[in-house]
């Protein structure tokens, strides 16, 4: 887990003023569900039309989810955990977005013959520490450009994006649509494994699989994250690195089911996982995400309460937590700009 937090960390190097709009506290998930209704963000017959996805982020999962969930009809839970899981994947791609284009401007200014210098050429060796191209002190010895310049091709390599329909996919798959143990106690999505003493302990451990644990996460969006670096890093998810590749040099939108071929290697299960993950992406509709994109409009929050008076008293600390300034600060680490 440490590993994937630090790396996390150094990916998103940038530093920006953040101010959120919103906190909104729901009591319930019905309440969530109405706001959702009212802002035109419901609905599984209506996802084709709803590609602009509102930049409103989960930021806990309750508790009480998995009781509630049990007590939802099916088809209810999933389009709740659709809807809540889409904008912190949409917020993750576009944030890949932001930084290839930055990778894209270094690039473009080495070949026009400058040379990468100060804040610049740290943050390239960021880059290159983060996404596992070079190690610290491989990175802190380059400054040719030409060298930069290979090293920014293969960073272009692995960081891209995810379509979100796998993401959500796989999320619903690993995390039994939000209701796990490990997403409830450490807001693990992707059933992440982490070595080293840290995480959480399955209760029933496999010896054969060695002392692992499940990484958990201090965010939602941590998790989201750490599942984008695993997939851009790890050797096991080089095939799906290509695939993802293939598809960007052929001109082809990144494909749910197609890059979902690539993941053989994500459960010991191999094939019958994909062949199973691809069964529930096609049943559920998620392929129609991977075009969506975050609306043009300002970061906001959501979580829910286990009632009207817990979600005024949540509300009323929200408020004197952006009065004295604890609220820039907690959105400061969460490093979503």
């Amino acid at each position: 887990m440490k590993k994937i937090l630090i790396c996390s960390i150094l990916l998103l190097f940038s530093s920006f003023d953040v101010h959120a709009q919103d906190v909104r506290v729901f009591a319930g998930y019905e309440q969530s569900i109405a706001w959702m209704e009212s802002i035109g963000w419901w609905g599984k017959e209506l996802r084709a039309d709803q590609m602009q996805v509102p930049r409103t982020l989960l930021i806990a999962i309750s508790p009480a989810w998995r009781e509630n969930a049990a007590q939802m009809p099916v088809d209810v839970k999933k389009e709740f955990f659709y809807r809540c899981l889409l904008p912190l994947v949409t917020h993750a791609n576009w944030l890949v977005r932001q930084r290839r284009a930055w990778l894209e401007e270094r690039a473009a200014e080495m070949t026009n013959g400058q040379a990468p210098q100060g804040e610049n050429l740290e943050n390239l060796r960021l880059f290159a520490v983060a996404l596992r191209v070079k190690n610290e002190q491989e990175a802190g010895e380059i400054t040719d450009s030409a060298e930069w310049l290979k090293i920014i091709g293969e960073l272009l390599y692995r960081l891209d994006e995810i379509p979100a329909g796998l993401a959500i996919g796989q999320a619903a798959y690993e995390s039994g649509w939000g209701t796990s143990r490990f997403t409830v106690e450490g807001n693990a999505l992707f059933g992440q494994w982490t070595y080293g003493g840290e995480g959480m302990a399955p209760r029933q451990q496999r010896k054969e699989l060695g002392d692992h644990k499940i990484a958990a996460f201090t965010w939602p969006f941590d998790s989201v994250r750490g599942y984008f670096l695993n997939l851009s890093t790890h050797p096991a998810y080089e095939d799906f690195r290509k695939l993802r590749a293939e598809l960007r040099k052929g001109g082809k939108p990144l494909n749910s089911l197609t890059l979902a071929d690539g993941l053989i290697s994500y459960s010991e299960r191999g094939q019958e996982y994909v062949d199973s993950l691809k069964d529930l992406i096609r049943k559920n509709g998620f392929e129609l995400a991977d075009s969506a994109t975050p609306r043009d409009e300002p970061l906001g929050f959501a979580l829910a309460a286990a009632n009207e008076e817990a979600a005024r008293s949540m509300t009323d600390e929200f408020e004197a937590m952006k009065k004295n300034g604890e609220f820039d600060r907690i959105v400061a680490e969460m490093r979503l700009e």
